[in-house]
């Protein structure tokens, strides 16, 4: 299959090369990069300065939904409910969205899924603000945006590609994330003061015409500037052609399946976090609205950490989801709110890493005229796990308290991460080594052969 014209494609992985060590670099570009280098394409400076504005919205729904679903309902179940029904769609239809994104070209869709979230979201709000709103209005407007997110993510996603070229891919990556939790800090915080003083309402009214921002940049940019990707044609087995493409990769399936386990069970902050403001600290939208500010601060942390780096290392995706699950776990165990608080800043940080290597190094391992299928079930695994996950746990927590849910998902990240490990050690023939380096102590997966010559020398 062509991997698209020339330096605009990143190449995509032999298949009858040597299996991926859990060592090993998904791929190694050509130089590092500083931090905010992909910012010097027009195009993707843009693309960043529109997803600021939207992000901050996004993030101020996020946060009234939330809180509205638990102020209607006074449910942790039901804010589960409403995560899953948001993320339903991605589960049901992601491979198809993903098909249709190597068909269609990436500007003129986004132009049209940015314009459907922004009109449900000014309908939630004039429903609000009318005071007509119901718990079921809710859910309709949750599914309705997972149904966009079902082209649209697949579609930003590869659409960086396109704007950045591969030099850049793992620096723009990077800094969406970072730019997606930025946002995070100042979106929970003004959503908690709208909440407090004047109502959800005009939180939904603003991620609305924050849509503006992106949109108006998607119609600023230079067509003859993208980086032109060979798009998919018609034609019969397509999304099973996606599903034996990653199947058949150990470095795409396994990373896949770990962000599932964790995507499923860690992930869902709007019920852990929701049930600890309210229930275990009794402290109101402000704590919650706190939680998510300073994993933020977290979050963009690890992103600018990423951007920094030149390779996307399975060994540090397994390292992170096992520090994630492991914070999880002794965050859920803090007696005090400054203490869970604290906690939030280190699990930002490590579960943005996870979310950062796995995306670059998804991307960087996967021929262009695939991206968008491959990241389509990869967001279907990562974000069409919580329909299956958020119910469960929105139980668990409101069965058992939130602190049992917090450490069950801690628990389940972790294991998923330390058996994933292994199977990628034993898939890249690795052996563990344990050792000193510089007077620290070190321990790493290194080549058996490589282990067995250096054996007599010690």
């Amino acid at each position: 299959m062509s991997s698209g014209p020339g330096a605009a494609s990143a190449p995509a992985p032999d298949p009858h090369d040597s299996p991926p060590t859990s060592d090993a670099p998904a791929a190694r570009p050509a130089r590092k990069s500083s931090m905010f280098s992909s910012l010097r394409v027009r195009n993707y400076r843009l693309f960043f300065m529109g997803q600021v504005v939207s992000n901050i919205g996004t993030w101020m729904q996020r946060i009234a939904q939330d809180w509205l679903v638990l102020s209607l309902t006074g449910s942790s179940a039901a804010v589960g409910i409403t995560t899953a029904l948001q993320f339903l769609p991605m589960l049901l239809f992601g491979l198809y969205g993903g098909v249709l994104v190597d068909r269609l070209r990436k500007r003129p869709t986004l132009l049209v899924t940015q314009s459907s979230m922004a009109l449900t979201a000014i309908a939630l709000a004039v429903l609000t603000l009318t005071g007509h709103v119901q718990v079921w209005h809710v859910y309709v407007a949750a599914f309705a945006v997972g149904l966009a997110t079902v082209v649209d993510n697949p579609a930003r996603q590869s659409f960086v590609s396109e704007l950045v070229g591969p030099g850049q891919l793992q620096n723009a990556v990077s800094l969406n994330s970072a730019n997606f939790q930025s946002a995070r800090l100042v979106g929970p915080a003004v959503a908690g003061i709208l909440i407090t003083g004047v109502g959800t309402g005009y939180a939904f009214l603003f991620n609305g015409l924050s849509f503006i921002a992106p949109l108006t940049g998607l119609l600023l940019m230079r067509a003859r500037e993208l980086h032109v990707v060979e798009r998919a044609p018609r034609g019969k087995g397509q999304l099973r052609e996606g599903v034996r493409y990653v199947t058949g990769r150990p470095e795409l399936i396994w990373p896949i399946v770990l962000v599932g386990f964790v995507g499923t069970f860690a992930f869902n902050f709007p019920v852990y976090l929701s049930a600890f403001a309210d229930d275990v600290f009794h402290a109101g939208a402000g704590a919650y609205s706190m939680f998510n500010t300073l994993m933020a601060v977290g979050s963009v942390a690890g992103a600018l950490l990423a951007a920094r780096r030149g390779t996307a290392r399975l060994r540090l995706l397994i390292v992170a989801a096992m520090a994630f699950g492991a914070l999880e776990i002794l965050a859920a165990t803090t007696p005090t709110l400054w203490m869970f608080a604290l906690l939030m800043v280190p699990l930002g940080l490590f579960g943005m890493t996870v979310n950062v290597t796995t995306n670059t190094s998804i991307q960087m391992s996967t021929d262009p005229a695939m991206r968008g299928r491959v990241m389509a079930l990869y967001m279907m695994i990562f974000l069409g796990g919580s329909p299956v996950g958020a119910p469960i746990v929105g139980w668990i927590t409101d069965t058992y308290g939130a602190r049992v849910g917090l450490a069950a998902g801690g628990t389940v990240a972790a294991l998923a991460a330390a058996v994933i490990g292994l199977i990628l050690a034993r898939v890249g023939n690795l052996r563990l080594s344990v050792g000193w380096h510089r007077g620290h102590p070190r321990v790493r997966f290194v080549p058996r052969e490589q282990q067995e010559a250096l054996a007599p020398a010690a």
